[in-house]
């Protein structure tokens, strides 16, 4: 089965991508606009990415404090 590497497993997903994607992009001072944001520099796209990996990997180190 091939697949594109942009489609969701789960494309119910995408909305809720979209809003932590918003999420992130705020908290690190970034104005996102809904659609194409072809605007903004590397370092903004960088630091949205790199805010989302921050929270997921901060959401897992929790899941596992809360399992022990």
């Amino acid at each position: 089965m091939s697949r594109s590497s942009n489609n969701l497993v789960v494309p119910e997903a995408r909305e809720a991508l979209n809003r932590f994607k918003m999420e992130s992009a705020s908290e690190v001072g970034v104005n996102l606009k809904q659609g194409y944001n072809g605007d903004l520099t590397s370092r903004q796209a960088g630091s949205i990415g790199g805010q989302m990996v921050k929270k997921m990997i901060e959401s897992y180190e929790n899941g596992l404090k809360g399992s022990n």
